[in-house]
């Protein structure tokens, strides 16, 4: 794993609470693997900046939205600064755990994969939540599916890690949440590239706790799979 440099993409939008320790999280449990983190922060009203460069770490870079753009935004931002070879998109809020780097990389380490996809219905352990997340999650999933002869478990996994020519070939456009479902929507129709899916936890937040997704992407979501699949 000394061998391939690491970029970890973190959108980061009012995470000052979670911000520091998924950083931390992101060396911490990954010694030996040669890595960046780049950081967006997505024209925060709190004090996420303040946070990240109060760590000092010097493999964290640190970017800055003046105004509140969005997750595609802040994704496109870092993967244009971005230097490793490989690709790996981590939220600020640590729903996500770090320790499954090994688990998420290792198919694209040793060359079976092109791109990987965490699931969280693989069986991992994972915090009980919101039915009509899941039931919505289901729902997107059968109709990515369906759109593009796949046999994906969880397209609105925040997990994901990609060759680093592969994200930057996509010409990627969705300002919000919809850019999970626009680059899955382009890697699947394009149809040349090998696919895995890995078991990883989850730990979801409730709103109160600062979970930001609503009902209303929902919207995007279905936009996007829809457009994507007859345009580019």
């Amino acid at each position: 794993m000394k061998a391939v440099k690491i970029s970890v993409i973190v959108p980061a939008y009012n995470e000052s609470a979670t911000v520091a320790a998924c950083l931390k999280s992101v060396f911490d449990k990954n010694p030996g693997m040669d890595m960046e983190a780049v950081v967006v922060d997505d024209g925060s009203s709190d004090s996420t900046e303040a946070r990240v460069k109060s760590l000092g770490l010097p493999a964290v870079r640190f970017l800055k939205h003046p105004v509140n753009r969005g997750k595609g935004a802040a994704v496109r931002t870092a993967l244009a600064a971005a230097s490793g070879d490989v690709i790996l998109i981590q939220d600020a809020d640590l729903e996500y755990d770090p320790k499954d780097y090994r688990a998420l990389l290792e198919p694209l380490l040793d060359g079976r994969a092109d791109v990987v996809y965490g699931s969280r219905f693989l069986g991992g352990p994972h915090r009980v939540l919101f039915f009509w997340h899941y039931a919505a999650n289901k729902f997107f999933t059968l109709l990515t599916n369906v759109l593009f002869n796949v046999t994906l478990t969880d397209v609105g996994v925040g997990y994901k890690a990609f060759r680093t020519p592969i994200l930057r070939g996509l010409t990627l456009r969705t300002e919000r949440f919809g850019i999970d479902m626009e680059i899955s929507a382009k890697i699947f129709k394009a149809g040349r590239w090998r696919i895995y899916e890995v078991p990883i936890s989850y730990s979801g937040r409730t709103y109160a706790e600062g979970k930001k997704i609503t009902w209303r992407d929902a919207f995007d979501y279905l936009a996007c799979l829809l457009r994507y699949r007859v345009s580019n």
